[in-house]
């Protein structure tokens, strides 16, 4: 667990989902969504928390945080940028993007840059096939990106951070 520690809102936040969600069957999942729609993520430091009230065990938690895409354990940039990585993207240069804008970035994915300005994350798919290859910026979707847009957007994204 990496050092980090949540200020007094942010256990009030979890605490208030935990006591919301805890007698719901199946209650694992939307007891992380709702985390993570108010934090912006799935904070480690919660999962003991979030074990004991809902008899898990903490690596139960950890192993459904890690395994779906959706949910991160590390607080976000001010902006996430998440390229499409589905089938219709990949035929259409989604790959070769995804590299522009590693390099373009100096991260990979799961990683925010050093201004905290944007995360990068994988999506695996926006249901914009036909304008492919797609990426989002927080809920925003963009078709047809090739390397040229992509440099506008973030620039744009920096500029307003």
């Amino acid at each position: 667990m990496e050092d980090f520690v949540l200020n007094p809102q942010d256990y009030k936040i979890i605490n208030q989902h935990i006591l919301e969600y805890q007698s719901m069957p199946g209650a694992l999942l939307p007891l992380l969504h709702a985390i993570q729609d108010d934090l912006g993520f799935v904070p480690e430091i919660a999962y003991p928390l979030i074990s004991s009230a809902l008899s898990l065990s903490v690596a139960e938690v950890h192993g459904v945080v890690t395994f779906y895409h959706h949910f991160r354990s590390n607080k976000p940039g001010r902006h996430i940028l998440q390229v499409c990585r589905a089938e219709s993207c990949q035929a259409m240069g989604s790959e070769i993007l995804e590299l522009h804008i590693k390099k373009h970035l100096g991260i990979d994915f799961h990683e925010t840059t050093s201004d905290g300005a944007i995360t990068l994350e994988p999506i695996y798919c926006l249901g914009n096939c036909a304008c492919s290859p797609s990426v989002m910026i927080d809920e925003e979707v963009y078709g047809r990106v090739d390397s040229k847009k992509i440099d506008q957007l973030i620039s744009d994204l920096k500029r307003a951070s």
